[in-house]
């Protein structure tokens, strides 16, 4: 068996993790999913996204790059949240 040659390029970065984060901000807000799994069901979006869409010919690649577009995704919306309670906090100290 022959592993694939697994690039991430701009589709990746721009628009795959974006749109996984965007679609699990949706189920969230909508199907009213606990917090404890979140991060779960944002895996499970990347992995459907990059299983079916973007890796549909290899399941090996479509697995792998799942992985990073969920958590790529997780990461991203952490960081934005940190960021924008930080940004919050340091206009009006007395939120701290």
């Amino acid at each position: 068996m022959d592993f694939p040659t697994i690039h991430t390029n701009f589709w990746d970065a721009v628009i795959a993790v974006p749109i996984v984060m965007s679609i699990t901000q949706l189920i969230k807000t909508f199907v009213n999913v606990p917090k404890k799994y979140v991060p779960t069901v944002a895996l499970v979006v990347g992995l459907i996204f990059s299983i079916f869409i973007s890796h549909r010919h290899h399941l090996f690649a479509g697995i792998f790059m799942g992985w990073f577009y969920g958590y790529a995704a997780i990461g991203s919306y952490a960081s934005l949240k940190t960021l924008f309670i930080s940004f919050r906090n340091h206009k009006n100290p007395q939120h701290q």
